[in-house]
């Protein structure tokens, strides 16, 4: 293994080895504190741009399942068509696995697709840091480049919230799932996870998947689903342009997760702040406002809703229980709600997959 350094935003060096592919890499460095669901958490392109930090020390140990696909086109076992993640960062790399569904290990297959992995940083201390001083950007150096280490390398072209990482991985074209079922559906693709769709398509309604910033207002259809995605929304103008004209034209249903949550609100006049150091974890507990129901949650943002800037015709529907963020909001009187959470968890808890119940009980 070679020897690897990630330098940080603020000068602290981790020294680690490389396990997977052996290439410099940029990007803002987030902590998640699941204890498994890496081949889900890779290839979820909500992590477009970022150096994937796990707090679970050992990591690798059931490998890698094979990348097949559904009829419908889905992967079956990953949320999307390749890795997004910039690069994953552990403190004990185990090359030995041992699944009924691995058919590789995870730094074969990081290899594979041109992805770096780092072991024998002290991730708790890393985490630690990352905690106190908020997420910053971070830098993966190898031996035969660290000469560079002093160099700054964040940049207008390289800082995190520079770039619109939702118009980088969001589909080009249309795409339709379940195509001739009842009652159809259009997703607008922020960087949609395999399984939200999954969960749309065995509810029986027709998905018509869009690009992020497609005029979708003159289409066909019974409700419209605000997918996840990376980055920050306040980059994405034209999709809340886009959804404030449907808003204005039609009382249709609207459903958004995480990204989509963010979008909804904006298009409702809210503000958006950026969290210290995000939700990435599968144990984070929301309560939905005015009962005393709580629920454990999967989540992965960087970003959240002001809710204190929500108008009159707008409620938060769902709030954090460890920081009080919002995790949700509502329309008074149209049927527009939406879950920072990922009630389709894949990985993770599976308690509020009941919202995609309440979405297609309002086609």
């Amino acid at each position: 293994m070679k020897d690897v350094v990630l330098v940080l935003q603020d000068g602290t060096k981790f020294k680690g080895r490389s396990f997977g592919y052996e290439q410099e890499v940029v990007g803002e460095v987030v902590f998640n504190t699941a204890m498994m669901g890496y081949p889900e958490s890779l290839t979820d392109p909500s992590y477009a741009g970022q150096l994937m930090v796990l707090t679970y020390p050992l990591v690798g140990n059931y490998g890698v399942p094979p990348f097949t696909a559904e009829p419908n086109g889905l992967p079956t076992f990953m949320e999307s068509d390749r890795i997004y993640a910039s690069a994953i960062i552990v403190a004990d790399y185990s090359a030995d696995y041992s699944h009924w569904n691995a058919v590789e290990s995870l730094g074969d297959w990081l290899k594979r697709e041109h992805v770096p992995g780092i072991t024998g940083i002290d991730t708790r201390q890393l985490t630690k840091l990352l905690r106190e001083h908020g997420v910053m950007m971070g830098r993966l150096l190898f031996q035969d480049s660290a000469a560079e280490e002093t160099a700054s390398f964040v940049t207008e072209d390289t800082a995190y919230g520079n770039i619109n990482w939702v118009e980088r991985v969001s589909c080009k074209d249309i795409i339709r799932y379940n195509e001739g079922a009842g009652k159809r559906v259009v997703l607008v693709d922020c960087g949609v996870k395999a399984n939200i769709i999954r969960c749309l398509v065995e509810r029986g309604v027709e998905v018509i998947r869009v690009p992020w910033n497609y005029d979708y207002t003159d289409m066909d259809f019974d409700g419209l689903f605000l997918a996840n995605g990376p980055g920050d929304p306040d980059m994405c103008v034209e999709a809340v342009e886009v959804l404030r004209k449907q808003m204005s034209r039609s009382r249709k249903p609207i459903c958004g997760i995480c990204m989509g949550n963010q979008l909804l609100a904006k298009a409702g006049g809210a503000t958006i702040y950026k969290l210290k150091y995000g939700h990435r974890s599968h144990n984070q507990p929301v309560r939905e406002v005015g009962t005393n129901r709580c629920y454990v949650t999967s989540q992965n943002h960087g970003y959240a809703v002001d809710a204190a800037t929500l108008s009159n015709d707008w409620r938060e529907l769902f709030v954090n229980m460890n920081d009080g963020s919002n995790e949700g909001i509502r329309h008074q009187t149209n049927p527009w709600f939406s879950s920072q959470f990922h009630p389709e968890a894949c990985s993770g808890p599976v308690d509020t997959e009941f919202m995609f119940d309440r979405f297609i009980e309002t086609l």
